[in-house]
């Protein structure tokens, strides 16, 4: 028999924070467990860490051959199966490393398929959208990444005039977006106004290569809302939530001759007010 454990120098409180937070970075609780009192001793066959980890027997060599697989157990053959744990600085870095590069695979897969489904999705949006509503030209956006998603399709797509009252905080930010470069790299028109007090260095830096492909920018204390005109009849526009208590942007999107002809005049009024960057 082995000699009862000096056990670790654990509370009971110490013990299930330390079980959590294992459980956090991806262990299940046998695991967990099985790792902390592993680490009470040097050795244990696999059912004396059943019964000190309160594992069930016939679960033990599935939760071993995870630990093992996972980096915090290695195995010692000797005339019987013996188990210890690893040290805890090797264990925990090396876990996390692989599986961040197993999410990564998993993300890269699940982007080439998204991109499939996408067209795929998109015509069958579109047959089933063939009785148009009566407001199918206005949409309301309240998550951030979709009206990110939007600004990309339409800004990708924009081939005459973009405009855009730009303002934090951003769902994306016209200064580190590459597609507004594009767009004028391929002649279309540009223009944004910005809030002066939200301008810092770095972004003044980015506004000096935009005037030097054409892009024309000017500068106010502070502006109404967050738009972005494309060909004067379709974008976007964000108004703070007045409800929340945190700030929240909700976004419409539009498609619709007048409504863009207005925005483009109040743009327009916006532009003639505005100063050159400072």
């Amino acid at each position: 028999m082995i000699e009862e454990p000096a056990t670790p120098d654990l509370s009971s409180s110490d013990f299930e924070k330390l079980w959590r937070r294992l459980k956090q970075i991806g262990l299940n609780a046998y695991e967990a467990r099985s790792y902390l009192v592993l680490m009470g001793h040097p050795r244990f066959k696999a059912l004396e860490l059943a019964a000190r980890a309160h594992v069930p027997r016939q679960k033990i060599y599935e939760v071993l051959d995870s630990l093992l697989e996972k980096g915090f157990a290695q195995m010692v053959q000797e005339r019987t199966k013996l188990f210890s744990a690893v040290e805890p600085s090797l264990a925990v870095p090396s876990y996390l490393e692989r599986r961040t590069r197993t999410m990564q695979q998993e993300l890269m897969e699940q982007q080439l398929n998204a991109n499939g489904l996408i067209d795929e999705l998109a015509s069958a949006f579109a047959e089933g959208q063939g009785g148009r509503g009566t407001l199918d030209y206005l949409r309301i956006v309240s998550n951030p990444a979709q009206t990110g998603a939007e600004y990309r399709r339409m800004i990708s797509e924009v081939e005459t005039e973009y405009l855009e009252f730009s303002r934090p905080p951003y769902a994306v930010d016209p200064l580190d977006e590459r597609l507004v470069k594009k767009a004028r790299q391929r002649g279309v028109s540009c223009r944004l106004i910005l809030e002066s007090d939200t301008l810092d260095e770095a972004h003044r830096q980015r506004l000096q290569e935009y005037s030097e492909i054409g892009i024309e920018i000017r500068q106010l204390d502070s502006l109404p809302l967050k738009l972005a005109l494309f060909e004067g009849n379709r974008g976007l526009i964000a108004l703070l939530d007045p409800v929340l208590t945190r700030p929240a942007w909700t976004a419409l999107v539009f498609h619709h001759d007048g409504f863009g002809e207005a925005m483009k005049g109040l743009f327009e009024s916006y532009w003639r007010k505005a100063e050159a960057l400072r």
